[in-house]
């Protein structure tokens, strides 16, 4: 019976650690584009929480701020463009 000395071990992994996407100084406004259009899809869906990495708190702020442009329309509500490519 040749076992190995320790059965049990777990193969130490490194991660590195994602970086937050709104940092502290960060306003989340309906005027910060730059920001908001982070957290849009291609088609103009505002991107879940969980895909956007953010607190409960800031996806409420994000969705507002996104709702408030698209009124304004500094944002589309809908980017309907399909690309065909031949």
């Amino acid at each position: 019976m040749n076992k190995s000395k320790r059965p049990f071990t777990k193969s130490k992994r490194s991660f590195r650690r994602r970086l937050p996407p709104i940092r502290s100084g960060d306003r989340i406004d309906y005027r910060n584009m730059s920001l908001i259009s982070r957290f849009i899809s291609e088609q103009g869906k505002i991107l879940s929480r969980r895909v956007n990495r953010v607190t409960l708190k800031q996806q409420r702020l994000i969705t507002i701020a996104i709702k408030q442009a698209r009124i304004l329309s500094l944002l589309p509500f809908l980017n309907n463009q399909k690309q065909f490519e031949r």
